[in-house]
């Protein structure tokens, strides 16, 4: 231990003190487009305004039109294209001259805590924690202001090339919607949309600054909050501490361990869990969340050693068989007195239209989404969540069921299918379209029907 001592001596202790008075309001401002030599500091600012809460700020600074380096001509091309030829108060650029440019902030980074701005005074070093740090890039907003005066000649333009005297249009019938109730899911994708975040983002008022410049008065008087207003001990509690409370911040001690469940959304188990609930449960449970599987998988789910005939009786109970594999019953994903997450439409209506789409799949291996379609009548995002529980789309063949014939099953429990094929005719005779939706080839395929 002495040894490393005499390695590595100290060279000089220099105190530390925390500066608040600046804490909440202090930004740092990066110009990642132009090199730290060629600062801004003797820039004319003319405008400055800052949002607050998005930490979004906005400079507008003047370009220098009697450098060498400028064109005058495509300054003055730049400003036609943006404010016309007709004089305006409201002109981006009134010395019809693109004289200014403005400066857009992005944040760096959004977690600030690890970050301050430090001066060092007297052996003496002061820091203040940062509230943001802002990118300020060129905005090119001009641009778009263009196109709309472009656009705004052409429509100009075209309207005054069209007959006053042209007859009014035919009345045309206007079809009312209602929105329909919006889900939680649906509510929570329209939040995190971009077109949701620009509106609230636009719903902030701009609050507008004055600058001032390094060299002025009112900045010197600022930048003496830099510094710690008292050097009190009592008042810097947080960087005075102890050895044995250093210590304890360097090597916090062990807590004891606590068992705690993951976390996981509330409508999923744990195969632990699951495995806790009665047999029948186990398969709903299962069932409810593959939609469609071979009964060897779900022998694989269960616990070892459970009976496959129990499971063989709780599986018919919550699904139907399709093509040697078990599908979830209609009624299972769709309770009575529910409704369509996505459309509003009633449990019994859904149940109706998934049904038909499984008995389509007994009698061949892919469909057509636009045939269901126009048979069920059903909204477009429901029609695909059915297809999407048992089948996938292929390029050229619609949509084919998603396993292969369970040819296996079939053979090692002929009463099963047997039984599963009369229930199947059974739930064809309720349906109320079967004599539109079901085309002669189809017929012909009923005495070869694989479930």
């Amino acid at each position: 231990m002495a040894s490393g001592d005499n390695d590595d001596p100290i060279i000089e202790e220099i105190d530390v003190y925390l500066s608040k008075s600046l804490a909440d309001k202090l930004y740092l401002f990066q110009y990642p487009v132009r090199p730290s030599t060629m600062t801004y500091d003797d820039v004319n600012h003319l405008a400055a305004k800052i949002k607050p809460k998005q930490q979004r700020v906005e400079l507008e600074m003047a370009i220098d039109t009697m450098s060498p380096n400028y064109c005058r001509s495509k300054g003055e091309q730049i400003a036609l294209n943006v404010d016309g030829t007709t004089y305006d108060e409201t002109n981006t650029y009134s010395a019809k001259m693109m004289d200014k440019q403005t400066f857009s902030s992005i944040q760096a980074t959004t977690n600030t805590s690890r970050y301050a701005a430090a001066v060092f005074r007297k052996g003496e070093l002061h820091v203040t924690p940062l509230t943001g740090i802002l990118q300020m890039r060129p905005s090119f907003s001009y641009l778009d202001k263009a196109d709309n005066k472009t656009r705004e000649r052409e429509a100009a333009n075209e309207g005054g090339d069209s007959s006053q005297d042209e007859a009014e249009e035919e009345a045309k019938a206007i079809t009312v919607r209602f929105a329909r109730p919006e889900s939680e899911q649906a509510r929570q994708r329209r939040i995190q949309s971009y077109e949701f975040l620009q509106k609230k983002q636009a719903e902030e008022p701009w609050v507008h600054l004055h600058y001032h410049g390094f060299k002025d008065g009112r900045s010197e008087h600022e930048r003496q909050y830099l510094f710690c207003q008292s050097v009190d001990a009592s008042e810097n509690s947080e960087l005075v501490k102890s050895p044995k409370e250093y210590l304890a911040m360097l090597m916090p001690p062990l807590a004891e361990e606590k068992v705690v469940k993951p976390v996981g959304p509330s409508n999923v188990l744990s195969m632990a869990q699951l495995r806790t609930l009665p047999l029948g449960e186990q398969v709903k449970t299962l069932m409810k969340n593959v939609k469609v599987m071979p009964f060897a998988n779900l022998m694989g789910l269960l616990a070892s050693g459970t009976d496959s005939t129990a499971a063989l009786r709780c599986i018919q109970q919550v699904a139907l068989l399709v093509q040697g594999n078990w599908v979830v019953k209609s009624d299972v994903l769709y309770p009575k007195n529910t409704c369509s997450p996505h459309s509003g439409v009633p449990a019994e209506v859904l149940c109706r239209g998934r049904d038909f789409v499984m008995w389509r799949f007994t009698l061949e291996r892919s469909v057509m989404r636009k045939e269901i379609a126009s048979i069920i009548k059903l909204p477009p995002e429901d029609v695909k969540e059915f297809l999407e529980h048992v089948a996938a789309p292929r390029v050229n063949r619609g949509w084919e069921f998603l396993l292969p014939t369970d040819v296996d099953f079939i053979k090692k429990h002929p009463d099963v299918a047997h039984r599963q094929h009369m229930l199947w005719l059974g739930i064809q005779r309720y349906f109320t379209f079967t004599d539109v939706m079901v085309s002669e080839p189809i017929r012909a395929q009923r005495c070869m029907v694989h479930i």
